[in-house]
């Protein structure tokens, strides 16, 4: 048996790999766009206007966070603007760290009770996210150019 069969069937140096980087760019880029998109974007922008809704910000001071219209901003922000910096790839580890503590929140507190069937979609993203905590974006990234600049900087 080939070596590349070999690796494709058994594993192989994982996310160490172009093909590894490739599978983080299509992870990133695809939960990146699917948290802006399906969850920010609505929660910012709806009926033709910009605002949140009564029932968001209620939700949030149910939860009993302070400045719970703050705290509903800073949420929808972090799902529509941290989407897309994450799809994107910049400032990938903290851009993850935020949509994991929303993710958190989303599953644990707000679907708390909940059957799990409710609350899947909230821990997939939760994991989807905290891999970019410990993997960072990969080389198919904006972030790259920076790491790049930054070394270039200290020779």
């Amino acid at each position: 048996m080939g070596n590349a069969i070999k690796n494709f069937l058994f594993g192989g140096a994982g996310a160490a790999t172009r093909f590894g980087d490739i599978g983080l760019l299509f992870l990133r880029a695809g939960a990146g766009v699917f948290i802006a998109y399906g969850h920010g974007l609505s929660k910012v922008y709806r009926d033709g206007s910009f605002g949140l809704s009564g029932q968001l910000v209620g939700g949030v001071k149910s939860m009993g966070f302070p400045a719970p219209t703050a705290f509903a901003w800073m949420a929808a922000l972090t799902e529509l603007l941290g989407g897309i910096l994450l799809a994107a790839g910049l400032m990938t580890r903290p851009v993850a760290l935020a949509l994991t503590f929303n993710m958190a929140v989303a599953a644990f507190v707000v679907h708390a009770t909940d059957p799990f069937a409710v609350k899947e979609m909230a821990l997939l993203y939760l994991v989807a996210f905290q891999i970019f905590i410990f993997t960072g974006a990969g080389r198919f990234s904006l972030d790259k150019f920076f790491r790049k600049t930054s070394a270039a900087a200290r020779a």
